[in-house]
């Protein structure tokens, strides 16, 4: 991360308490699937990697600099960053991008110009992962936003465990195939999210 857009230092983040998404526990919500069936939105993979860090970064303060998103988009060219975005009429309006390491993938950042746009980039992003046999989703820290969606936050050592596992694994991003339809993502999500 970085202080700011301006502030050419980089440095690491070990949070005491990390932000996760157990990817059994990811909730679309009656109105979020409302959204999505209505198809409104178009959602792609890895189309505009470049345009959803630069929306990430289109904010007041964000720790996302110069060296930060040449570093992310170096990568995206290796085949180790990832992009879902979120269309609505030919306009980008939401995405979410990360990180794939084994079978962890650590989510960077999210936008979102239009209501449910990053939701519905969530949802494509947990189901990819779900279908590529991913095992880990770290979101860093967490916030209400990400609390109200299922993410959690765990101590440094349990994380740490996870994420000593997961590098380990395999798990494709792309081998989750062509975007699907989305009744497919409701559908999947409906069958394997936690009811505890």
């Amino acid at each position: 991360m970085s202080e700011g857009r301006d502030n050419p230092e980089v440095f690491w983040v070990d949070p005491r308490l990390r932000g996760v998404f157990p990817l059994d526990r990811f909730r679309i919500s009656r109105r979020l699937a409302r959204t999505m069936r209505r198809g409104h939105f178009q959602v792609t993979v890895d189309h505009a990697f470049a345009a959803v860090v630069t929306g990430c970064a289109d904010r007041e303060e964000t720790w996302i600099n110069d060296t930060i998103f040449d570093l992310y988009c170096t990568l995206f060219a290796q085949g180790y960053a990832h992009s879902v975005e979120v269309w609505e009429d030919g306009a980008l309006v939401g995405g979410v991008y990360g990180v794939v390491i084994g079978a962890a993938f650590f989510g960077e950042s999210m936008f979102s110009r239009a209501t449910d746009a990053s939701k519905v980039a969530l949802a494509y992003l947990v189901d990819r992962l779900r279908c590529g046999g991913f095992q880990l989703f770290d979101t860093q820290f967490i916030t209400p936003h990400l609390a109200s969606l299922g993410a959690v936050e765990i101590k440094r050592s349990h994380y740490r465990a996870i994420l000593a596992e997961a590098l380990v694994a395999k798990a494709s991003f792309d081998g989750a195939g062509p975007v699907p339809a989305a009744q497919d993502v409701i559908q999947r999500n409906a069958q394997t999210s936690y009811r505890g």
